[in-house]
């Protein structure tokens, strides 16, 4: 096994560092006022409609047209610059908001017009991701990525903890929409809150500095093409495309299950209940966001080479995955869970960083679209197999025949492909030599 901690001088240059601090701010009041919306939005449709097909509608018209466009996201992001791309979706997204929140205000939202702003808000968010996920290596050297990522990591789960509890608080005092129209001011001021995170956000933005990326004609080339040239520069990089091969199976064993799984388990399992998906949906995000701290504290931690490292990590959540189904207190799931949680966050920040460092500068928007695209569209396929197959096995053997599987592709991984060789070190120098 080797470790290597983080230099606290290293951590201390990273934070003294002008465009980490903008990127941090503007990212930490970004997604707080995500969670706003994600909770005020489902709620409002309830309050107005009462119907789970129309909600069911609006998060399929957030989701599918950003799993549809994310490709073409990631072109644009490489033609024109993750931050002028990302600065025109959070004005886009205030603007949105914005009349989301003034016709909920005013009590004159139809549903048609939620509908239309939903579909909005998911094109929008399919040229934000990737811009978001892209800027960081064209904003800070490439020694400063792990500790980076690790922090805009964690600053994401612990918005997805707290940013709930703040909504549901701010829409319970100020009206959730129980009364009618006129007693839904809580709501509003959720999406008021957003809209207002993103001006915000934007602001920060403006201040950051990227470093100009060397002239390349290509990046003028159609889109087409250029969606076309992304994803054939993974598919020509064997490490790139293995690795996305086997991220896509376990998005499809591991994600897909757990997204159904989970709320069944707790709903049918005697003595469990809300309370008990609560704890262990809470539990994993506590031990994803401990694994991500970890990552950070100590990004060199491997057993062998990362390749290796995440293998055997995916091996011991496999294994972990076995017993779920046949839990019977809700203290059993949570330790699972914040196992689980722990490996997964801290190879997420490793893997996450890995793949921004392997891709040429101008081919990160596309690379890093096409690897957000393997989990927001697989997800809802696997999610929907997972349910499916809940017809005709039990929750048990789902569970156990899920983490099986993911231990069958790591130990398959293991044998037959170069993963294990997957290290650390720039393999093609992507951004060797920028400071």
């Amino acid at each position: 096994m080797t470790t290597k901690k983080t230099d606290p001088a290293a951590r201390a240059a990273l934070f003294q560092d002008r465009n980490f601090r903008w990127l941090m701010t503007g990212s930490a009041i970004s997604l707080m006022g995500d969670q706003f919306t994600l909770l005020a939005l489902p709620w409002l449709v309830l309050r107005l409609t009462g119907d789970t097909v129309a909600l069911g509608t609006v998060l399929a018209l957030v989701g599918i047209p950003r799993a549809v466009f994310i490709l073409v996201g990631g072109a644009v992001v490489d033609r024109f610059s993750p931050q002028r791309v990302l600065m025109l979706t959070k004005h886009v997204n205030l603007v949105l908001l914005a009349l989301l929140a003034l016709g909920v205000w005013q009590g004159a939202l139809t549903l048609p017009a939620i509908y239309a702003l939903s579909l909005a808000l998911g094109i929008s968010s399919a040229f934000s991701i990737p811009s978001g996920t892209s800027i960081l290596p064209h904003a800070l050297a490439p020694a400063q990525l792990g500790a980076a990522n690790s922090v805009m990591m964690g600053l994401r789960q612990l918005s997805m903890f707290l940013g709930p509890l703040a909504a549901g608080v701010l829409i319970a005092l100020f009206g959730d929409g129980s009364g009618g129209a006129q007693d839904a001011g809580g709501i509003a001021a959720a999406l008021a809150l957003d809209a207002l995170s993103f001006g915000l956000s934007a602001w920060t933005l403006a201040q950051v500095k990227l470093r100009a990326l060397p002239a390349d004609p290509a990046r003028h080339a159609p889109i087409w093409t250029s969606v076309v040239s992304g994803v054939r520069h993974v598919w020509d990089d064997a490490q790139l495309r293995t690795l996305y091969i086997y991220w896509g199976a376990v998005a499809v064993l591991v994600l897909g299950p757990l997204h159904i799984a989970l709320p069944v388990l707790a709903e049918s399992r005697p003595g469990l209940g809300a309370q008990a998906l609560g704890l262990m949906v809470g539990a994993h995000g506590a031990g994803t966001l401990l694994g991500m701290v970890i990552s950070g504290l100590r990004p060199g931690l491997r057993i062998g080479t990362l390749g290796t490292s995440v293998l055997l990590a995916d091996i011991v959540i496999g294994l972990l995955f076995v017993p779920l189904g046949g839990i019977t207190a809700a203290w059993q799931g949570a330790l699972l869970m914040v196992l689980v949680g722990v490996l997964g966050g801290f190879m997420q920040v490793s893997v996450f960083t890995w793949v921004q460092k392997r891709v040429p500068p101008a081919m990160l928007g596309r690379s890093m679209s096409l690897f957000m695209f393997i989990f927001m569209g697989l997800l809802p396929v696997a999610s929907a197999a997972a349910g499916w197959l809940l017809q005709v096995v039990s929750l048990p053997q789902l569970f156990a025949g899920a983490g099986l599987l993911l231990v069958a592709a790591a130990v398959l991984a293991w044998v037959g492909t170069a993963i294990r060789g997957v290290d650390d070190a720039v393999v093609g120098g992507s951004l060797v030599g920028r400071e």
